[in-house]
């Protein structure tokens, strides 16, 4: 049973760890503005955007002069959800 806890929480923190990156890209991509049509470029919007809707509709504060911050909202959520899970898990 512990093989299989340890399993799945490790399994966790590197779908967490790799959501982190790809908003990250995000990111970096809205200040590029690469080309919309590109597939990979899509992929990553279709990947953040349901996150971005969602703390922009319950956090309307987050877009501040122009500047969306809900990227940073989510990276500091998922930081904390990714130690909180190693923590209580693994001790």
């Amino acid at each position: 049973m512990n093989a299989f806890l340890f399993a799945i929480v490790q399994l966790l923190h590197t779908v967490i760890n790799v959501y982190i990156w790809i908003i990250i890209i995000a990111a970096v991509l809205s200040f590029i503005r690469p080309d919309p049509y590109n597939q990979l470029v899509q992929m990553i919007y279709r990947l953040t955007e349901p996150a971005f809707d969602f703390v922009r509709k319950k956090l309307p504060f987050v877009v501040f002069s122009g500047i969306d911050l809900s990227p940073i909202v989510i990276l500091l959520a998922l930081q904390f959800l990714d130690v909180f899970m190693m923590r209580l898990f693994l001790g």
